[in-house]
């Protein structure tokens, strides 16, 4: 989006390109004078931090643990899937980049489009726009007051599909579902400082950075702590670009899961999100990221022992093809399991006739099948979610009066 830079009689702050005129000594000193309390300011902000950083850093874990979104309990939305999550967030993506956002604020987003899905029975009509309201909040939060979204230009990238005043709304309500919550440490807030005690350079943040904003496009990292996404992600953007690993003591058994899930989603990135991350400014490492697996693969390949040749070419029986195991049709355990898979009959009038072909065919005995108990649905869940469930939409709350989301 493009913002204006011709002059207006309305603001109070207008840029010339004229060159400015030789200033007063007395306005030289008052400069000067500017000068030295700004930088007496932060020296004193930089001891002040010194001093209070154990209390400021309990207070970020107390505040990481107290927002944190539920996954358990976005997967009881009734309209809204996961599938429909990159879609979401790529647009919030190519929205963020194009108002020159803060990293942060991407992230401050996501965890907030979370924690409302948390709370609330969102329709899929209605996804995106709870996205813009976490946009527009986040913005609003942190980010400079002339790089807000404006609702006309995100009415504008959502092709009009919702009217300006349901984008109010849908903020306001988001606002209140959260009591007015905001204050998330992002993993940006943990990997900056995790990268200036280590002294990382600009490539391995970028590094982690990407392999960050891949995992919003996960269910399985929606539950995971900032700070433990932050470690992780610099452990492993450390090792993609074969710098040294930094030995920052022991990990726990938490950590080790993060990293290893992470690694197991860097193969196929968003298109959108690789594009951005190919930009020069961010080092490049969209690209970088693709050698460094493209490598891996190759070196799986070679040092990887001859496939075994598969079961049914070393067998003589010509129905041995519709003995394949095959699961069940539904998810009920017991149903249809242990059964041959059936052999597959064309549809269309040329198969209808009896020609001779199939006569002699003899259909393949069906498995008799283990009786087994049926389990009860709702042991999976725990004692919180059943209770949850049993409560049916009222556990999401009720909705506005005046819009229904």
């Amino acid at each position: 989006m493009a913002f204006s830079n011709q002059p207006s009689n309305d603001t109070f702050f207008v840029e010339s390109d004229q060159p400015s005129h030789r200033i007063s000594a007395r306005d030289a000193a008052k400069m000067i004078a500017r000068n030295k309390q700004e930088v007496l300011a932060n020296e004193l902000s930089r001891l002040a931090c010194d001093e209070y950083l154990e209390d400021i850093m309990q207070h970020m874990r107390h505040m990481e643990d107290e927002t944190l979104p539920d996954a358990n309990l976005i997967d009881m939305q009734r309209e809204i899937q996961w599938f429909m999550r990159p879609y979401l967030i790529d647009f919030l993506i190519e929205a963020h980049a194009a108002f020159s956002l803060l990293p942060e604020t991407l992230f401050l987003t996501v965890n907030l489009l979370d924690r409302y899905c948390s709370k609330r029975v969102v329709y899929k009509q209605h996804y995106q726009l709870v996205g813009c309201a976490a946009l527009l909040i986040a913005a609003k939060y942190g980010d400079k007051k002339d790089r807000v979204p404006q609702i006309n230009e995100l009415n504008n990238m959502c092709c009009g599909l919702y009217d300006a005043g349901m984008f109010t709304q849908m903020e306001m309500h988001v606002l209140n579902t959260l009591d007015w919550n905001i204050g998330h440490p992002t993993v940006d807030f943990f990997t900056q400082l995790i990268v200036a005690e280590e002294r990382d350079g600009r490539e391995v943040e970028h590094m982690a950075a990407y392999i960050c904003e891949i995992a919003l496009y996960h269910r399985d990292f929606v539950s995971t702590k900032p700070s433990i996404m932050a470690r992780a992600s610099l452990a492993l953007a450390r090792a993609i670009l074969l710098k040294p690993e930094v030995n920052d003591g022991e990990w726990d058994h938490t950590e080790n899961v993060t990293l290893l899930t992470l690694s197991q989603h860097l193969h196929q990135p968003s298109v959108t999100l690789s594009r951005k991350y190919s930009n020069p400014y961010y080092s490049k490492v969209s690209g970088k990221l693709a050698d460094f697996l493209a490598q891996q693969a190759a070196i799986a390949r070679r040092g990887a022992p001859p496939s075994p040749p598969c079961e049914h070419t070393l067998s003589s029986k010509p129905n041995n093809i519709y003995s394949t195991p095959h699961k069940g049709f539904g998810s009920m355990p017991g149903v249809a399991d242990g059964y041959m898979t059936p052999p597959i009959t064309p549809d269309g009038a040329c198969f209808g006739q009896n020609n001779g072909m199939m006569k002699d065919y003899q259909a393949p005995p069906r498995c008799p099948v283990t009786p087994t108990p049926q389990p009860n649905h709702m042991s999976a869940y725990p004692q919180q979610q059943q209770q949850h469930m049993a409560a049916g939409p009222s556990y999401y709350g009720s909705t506005s009066s005046h819009m229904s989301y």
